[in-house]
């Protein structure tokens, strides 16, 4: 099961998609025991929108979460514009990366976006750690990265090409994200 919903990339088309059509978010199976024809669930709550002031925010961000009649697990599908168990929007950390990919330091990533050193060392050891497993499928999608061998070019190539937000939607048909 995609975790990530490909097709969703803003908080509002999610918004009105979970008010119009919820079903789009219900997978075909469950992913714990390949069952189908799991329950709605209710749904949970998340601190999405971090651009909007408090006044215009879209928080709280419902997620839709479904039960499996089978084994009892829950699951839920997040839209592509809400990563999975992360704080920042995806673009948020494209910027970061994209700022030390080009020989920025932490400090200097740090003052430039105003994200704690911590994290921007957290994402960039999270890249670093998963990028092998990352390229590997990243090149059979995209054959033209085959040709850049060292992680600096890679990446900035990727990056360059396609956002953050589609390479992980991407990559979560294969993989578990992030």
């Amino acid at each position: 099961m995609n975790r990530i919903l490909g097709s969703i990339v803003s908080l509002v088309q999610h918004l009105a998609t979970v008010f119009t059509d919820p079903d789009v978010y219900r997978p075909a199976a469950c992913p714990h025991c390949g069952r189908g024809g799991v329950w709605h669930h209710g749904c949970y709550h998340r601190k999405a929108d971090r651009l909007n002031s408090a006044e215009e925010s879209l928080n709280p961000v419902p997620v839709r979460r479904f039960l499996c009649p089978g084994c009892w697990h829950t699951c839920s599908r997040l839209p592509a514009c809400i990563p999975p168990r992360r704080w920042y929007d995806w673009f948020v950390q494209q910027a970061v990366l994209l700022l030390l990919l080009c020989g920025a330091s932490l400090g200097q990533c740090e003052r430039r976006t105003g994200r704690p050193r911590d994290t921007v060392r957290r994402w960039r050891d999270w890249l670093r750690q998963r990028s092998d497993e990352f390229a590997l499928f990243l090149r059979s999608r995209f054959p033209e990265l085959g040709r850049l061998a060292d992680f600096e070019s890679f990446w900035r190539h990727v990056l360059e090409d396609v956002t953050l937000q589609q390479a992980m939607v991407w990559l979560d048909k294969e993989l578990v994200v992030p």
